[in-house]
């Protein structure tokens, strides 16, 4: 049958799980195990029925599940397909390397340049504003105090993955190029650096959420897809945070990777 005979398994009468989770659950694991392959198209709703002897609203339910998901698409008039969006593997030990800096990449163009992609920015802004307390505290700036904030979205061969906010202390970043739309090869960390602000560590801290309403339209997310929420620190080699970021991720856009020491 069509899907290179990709359906194999059979309903179970015996279990309590609905029947449309479970052929919901043998789609899945056929495109984990790569039976079918990002952008190929799923069996057809008439394939399914057969296959599974059930009604087409079941299989419309089993489809809906995949969809909500966001491991599949679908195309009016087309079919249902394996979403083709490969994640960008977000190396942690490597993406603020002070080389990459020195070669006049940010960290979004080096992951970019990994996965054969192109990379955009839009959405800039950049103000003074007073930021939010958890992001003061961070900072360790005093209450009341105003910061520089870089606002922007990020893009892959023009689909949005994430959205940042970076929050740098006036002093450093009032009367640079860090307060101008365009920082300059490298990005705010390189111009952190000329200042004599050698960056020495970063903390993250990363958690998942379902995302709000504007998120979902500014990410341009599916039905179902959570998102990271990725809040970093900048620390120099005096101890100063000198940024945080806060950064709100399409987490099936992002395999995020830790290297970690065993000492």
């Amino acid at each position: 049958m069509a899907g290179g005979g990709v359906l194999t398994q059979a309903i179970d009468p015996a279990s309590d799980r609905a029947v449309y989770r479970q052929i919901a659950d043998h789609l899945r694991e056929t495109i984990a195990r790569r039976r079918l392959a990002e952008g190929e198209q799923l069996p057809s709703e008439a394939q399914l029925m057969e296959h599974y002897g059930v009604a087409r609203m079941t299989i419309r339910n089993a489809l809906r599940v995949l969809l909500d998901e966001g491991l599949v698409t679908a195309e009016h008039g087309r079919g249902v397909y394996v979403r083709s969006r490969p994640p960008v593997r977000r190396l942690a030990s490597d993406r603020f390397a002070q080389r990459h800096r020195k070669e006049g990449m940010a960290a979004f163009s080096v992951e970019a340049a990994q996965v054969g992609a192109t990379p955009q920015m839009d959405m800039l802004t950049v103000s003074t504003a007073r930021p939010p307390a958890e992001i003061a505290d961070r900072l360790r700036v005093a209450d009341g105090a105003e910061v520089v904030v870089r606002s922007r979205r990020y893009l892959l061969d023009g689909k949005p993955v994430e959205t940042a906010v970076s929050y740098i202390p006036a002093d450093l970043a009032e009367g640079t190029p860090i307060a101008d739309p365009n920082p300059g090869p490298g990005g705010t960390y390189a111009r952190l650096e000329e200042q004599g602000h050698t960056l020495a560590r970063f903390t993250e801290d990363v958690s998942a959420r379902m995302p709000t309403p504007d998120e979902i339209k500014v990410l341009g997310l599916r039905p179902g897809v959570p998102v990271f929420h990725l809040v970093r620190t900048a620390f120099d080699v005096d101890g100063r945070a000198v940024e945080v970021c806060d950064t709100v991720m399409a987490a099936d856009a992002y395999l995020l990777s830790y290297e970690l020491p065993a000492h």
